[in-house]
């Protein structure tokens, strides 16, 4: 299932809905990705991030985020997967996104959901622009996410 909101969401209470009634299934995997108050290696004396807010193409990103479920239950053995992932403007500390995956084994739940977000990172249309007492800006794609996302091309 893949979810687009601006709303605010509990963790606990999706991945908590999100096993129920999973008497089948032996491993469950999560990430969840929370607003930072600060990008990357920050320099001393950079000023806080106040606020992230993330833009997208309404229809466009769900459909890129469904072509990236299917890719995951393609290469894994799935029960179920959860991608919940925020738009608009958040704060410090509040999620932004929340992947679940579930199987009958832990390594396919872990591969699937670390896959999930690293292709996330790199694949799915969305721009971050960060609030600071400096003003805004916006948050450029990192090297570091792509090399993630590199290492699944090799095992497809």
């Amino acid at each position: 299932m893949i979810r687009v909101q601006a709303e605010a969401f509990d963790v606990g209470a999706e991945i908590a809905a999100f096993t129920r009634g999973t008497g089948r299934v032996g491993a469950v995997a999560t990430f969840t990705g929370l607003v930072r108050d600060y990008l990357g290696d920050r320099p001393e004396g950079a000023p806080p991030v106040r606020a992230m807010t993330l833009e997208h193409y309404p229809g466009m990103t769900e459909r890129q985020l469904e072509r990236i479920e299917a890719e995951a239950r393609s290469r894994w053995d799935l029960a179920d997967v959860l991608v919940i992932h925020r738009v608009g403007r958040m704060e410090p500390g509040e999620p932004i996104v929340l992947v679940c995956t579930a199987s009958a084994h832990r390594a396919a739940a872990l591969d699937s959901c670390a896959f999930l977000i690293d292709w996330l990172k790199t694949q799915a249309p969305f721009w971050k622009r960060e609030e600071t007492p400096d003003g805004d800006r916006w948050v450029e794609a990192r090297a570091s996410d792509d090399d993630a996302a590199k290492r699944w091309n090799q095992c497809s």
